[in-house]
């Protein structure tokens, strides 16, 4: 008589070896490139750029992520992930040896767009690989270290920038050496590449079709974070911080942008998700505001101001999406995901050269009307819809989103799972 097959489920200590190598790559990916941004714009500020070339940066930065996202999947099914990682790595490492060759901001912009492919492409990598290899059973502990470690390694870049010296060789150099060095864990893992993943389609109108609530806030999401991670540390020189406090500015805004998902997550999953979208924009004015005008108070206040912007604004994409979703089939969550991407990465692009003409134009403190204004529309947007449509009661559950790439929908797609079918808006 055969003896009954039982299921086994690896331990978590196994579980995170097995991801090791894609785990260190995408720390190191993030220590050598989650700076850059603020990196470059003190470095721009010491090398004489306008403010309106420095946002130029950052702008140029999210079209070649944009770019990134379109494209990886495709090289990825030609050549496979490991090859298209290294690709992609040295597209990073070049970008960001060549800053000091050529101390250019019309050069630099090209540059951007490289480190913005590098970004993304990357992640589609690395996403791809974890979807593979990922299974129902470990799916949410896999997510949840991927999470921690991008998120990790985020803050600690955020930091790193206040011990570099701007626009110097050495400073680009350690950016680059740390870049370059997530090459070496997917070069030496022994595991077998996964097979190749179809390239989702893009319909970038599938997720207003959907919702348009959904749709205006994550370009009002990507408007915020992008503006705020290029050009804030122009904000927060022009109110009085050193170079040496910008990296904790921004760690303090990343932080509390951490922090704040999990109690979203539980009260996104028990209210109108809505209504919290209106309560999270409303706030998010108050925090423009309350940052415009307590920012250059002290350091302490600047901190302080800066965290409770990252709270408030981080979870509004999640929410977001999870609200999208609850309007979609199982089949449609892959093409969604890509769709809200694509949305968010359209708000990312255009906001740092807007914020930074405004700096240059009215002060320091633009930037956060502009951020402001967007919060303030989008509030009146989730005001006319909940007047418009019933709430919908079979919801998907509430999923903490990486802005990553247009495949971590099938990454993450699982976690929404539910029985119910949903309800149109």
């Amino acid at each position: 008589m055969d003896a009954p097959i039982v299921a086994v489920h690896p331990c978590p200590m196994r579980l995170l070896i097995s991801f090791a190598a894609l785990f260190a790559s995408v720390a190191l990916l993030q220590l050598g490139s989650g700076g850059l941004g603020p990196f470059d714009a003190l470095s721009g500020v010491v090398l004489g750029f306008t403010t309106t070339e420095i946002g130029l940066l950052g702008s140029a930065h999210f079209l070649g992520f944009f770019l990134g996202c379109w494209a990886a999947p495709r090289l990825l099914g030609a050549i496979g992930h490991s090859r298209a990682f290294a690709v992609f790595t040295a597209a990073g490492t070049i970008s960001l040896i060549a800053h000091m060759v050529v101390p250019h901001p019309w050069a630099w912009a090209g540059m951007r767009v490289a480190s913005g492919l590098c970004v993304a492409g990357c992640y589609t990598v690395i996403e791809a690989w974890l979807q593979a290899k990922v299974t129902n059973e470990t799916r949410g502990r896999a997510m949840g270290t991927y999470r921690v470690v991008d998120q990790g390694a985020s803050l600690l870049a955020q930091l790193a920038v206040s011990v570099l010296e701007p626009a110097t060789y050495a400073g680009y150099n350690l950016l680059a050496i740390l870049a370059c060095a997530a090459l070496l864990p997917l070069a030496l893992t022994r595991a077998g590449q996964p097979e190749v993943p179809s390239a989702p389609r893009l319909r970038p109108m599938l997720a207003v079709a959907k919702s348009p609530l959904a749709a205006a806030a994550v370009v009002v999401a990507g408007l915020t974070s992008s503006a705020f991670r290029t050009v804030g540390p122009l904000h927060g020189t022009e109110v009085g911080l050193r170079p040496d406090q910008i990296g904790p500015y921004l760690a303090a805004f990343v932080a509390g942008g951490a922090l704040a998902q999990l109690p979203a997550g539980w009260i996104a999953d028990r209210m109108d998700r809505r209504r919290l979208l209106i309560w999270l924009s409303a706030l998010a004015v108050a925090s423009c505001a309350a940052s415009a005008t307590l920012a250059g108070a002290s350091v302490a206040w600047a901190y302080a101001t800066a965290a409770l912007f990252g709270l408030i604004t981080f979870p509004i994409y999640s929410v977001a999406a999870a609200h999208a979703h609850d309007q979609a089939t199982s089949a449609e969550r892959v093409e969604l995901s890509a769709a809200l991407m694509f949305l968010f990465a359209l708000g990312a692009i255009g906001s740092p050269l807007a914020a930074s003409t405004l700096i240059e134009a009215f002060g320091p403190q633009a930037m956060f009307w502009l951020i402001g204004g967007g919060h303030l529309l989008l509030a009146l947007v989730a005001v006319a819809r909940a007047m418009l449509r019933p709430r919908v009661e079979a919801r998907t559950p509430y999923v903490w989103t990486p802005r990553t790439t247009f495949v971590s929908g099938r990454l993450f797609g699982r976690l929404r799972e539910r029985d119910d079918p949903p309800r149109e808006e």
